[in-house]
């Protein structure tokens, strides 16, 4: 696989160039910037051999088979169909648009052109999520009457900037942490949310847009989920809770980009240590990703999975702004 980075991101620094260059036979083509000066020293720091400013002189290079793109989400929808035209196989960052309209465009323009589309969904790689995961699948926990998320961070300075005051740019915390809660908590029960109630508001950091949402969320099965997310909160820590009728699944630290954390099972024989797999997120979605590539599998999670955890996320936005109960519409996916 042959790559090039659509923004010269942290997120890509950070996670997605080590994981790129671990799968075999890897390596990053070039990487684009509109800021010329910055794709260049960007380049230079991260051994890649080429940096551009214009997305067709990157596109045009026929050697490259697929691209990241992680620029902030309003150039998302753009960027993606120009990929995808150009016949690149397209990993993007979420949330995949700034509307469903443009997702729902995003992942039928891929399935028109055969090329695969996934989204940067990474909670759902976790060895703790996958064994959460198989703990309900299971019946472990029996029928699920009731999940609860809490996913209030404290965001550090430098990844601040427009997604605490630039509402146009796709900022807040609901497009940047809630969009996962809404992924996770549809990996793990294997249904949409239905209808979503919430409150939303600028708790520190929130300039324009919020910063803390509390929301509840009526799912098709009769599960109730509860999710928490901030950008104001340095101690809360994180975790995912699922209560079933034969037991309940505490996990503490899991929502988080590391291989970390602990699961507690919990039921009438008492309470057990779950083990899980401690293998690097990022791996483990690109492995799948190549995969699909190649025609075998899936991305871990796919176009239709980024829709619809955007789709959650603009009812939950919507509810918080009108105070009133939002169904939650897919755009027909």
């Amino acid at each position: 696989m042959r790559w090039a980075l659509i923004g010269a991101s942290r997120i890509a620094s950070s996670y997605m160039i080590d994981a790129m260059r671990a799968g075999e036979g890897s390596s990053i083509a070039s990487v684009l910037s509109s800021d010329a000066a910055r794709g260049e020293a960007y380049a230079r720091e991260h051994g890649i051999a080429r940096s551009f400013t214009d997305l067709n002189d990157l596109l045009g290079d026929d050697s490259v088979d697929a691209v990241y793109i992680s620029t902030t989400n309003e150039k998302h929808h753009a960027q993606a169909l120009a990929s995808i035209s150009a016949g690149k196989h397209v990993l993007c960052e979420k949330p995949l648009a700034m509307t469903l309209d443009e997702a729902g465009e995003m992942v039928r323009a891929a399935d028109e052109r055969g090329v695969v589309f996934a989204t940067n969904h990474h909670l759902r790689n976790a060895g703790s999520h996958l064994a959460i995961r198989e703990l309900i699948r299971s019946g472990r926990i029996g029928r699920v009457l009731s999940a609860r998320v809490f996913h209030a961070v404290n965001l550090p300075e430098v990844l601040r900037g427009w997604r605490i005051n630039n509402a146009a740019a796709g900022g807040g915390v609901i497009p940047d942490i809630t969009v996962h809660d809404a992924d996770t908590i549809r990996f793990h029960l294997g249904e949409d949310p239905e209808e979503v109630v919430a409150r939303a508001g600028a708790s520190g950091l929130g300039e324009g847009v919020e910063d803390s949402v509390m929301s509840v969320w009526s799912m098709p099965s009769g599960t109730m989920v509860e999710t928490h997310e901030s950008f104001t909160h340095p101690f809360a820590g994180t975790g995912i809770e699922f209560h079933g009728t034969e037991g309940s699944i505490f996990a503490r630290n899991v929502m988080t980009q590391e291989p970390v954390g602990d699961i507690r099972l919990v039921d009438a024989s008492g309470e057990t240590p779950i083990p899980f797999e401690k293998h690097n997120l990022y791996e483990y979605s690109l492995g799948l990703f190549a995969s699909a590539v190649n025609g075998s599998g899936r991305p871990s999670a796919d176009g239709v999975d980024g829709v619809k955890s955007l789709a959650v996320a603009l009812a939950v936005r919507e509810a918080a702004l009108t105070g009133k109960a939002v169904r939650v519409g897919y755009g027909g996916f």
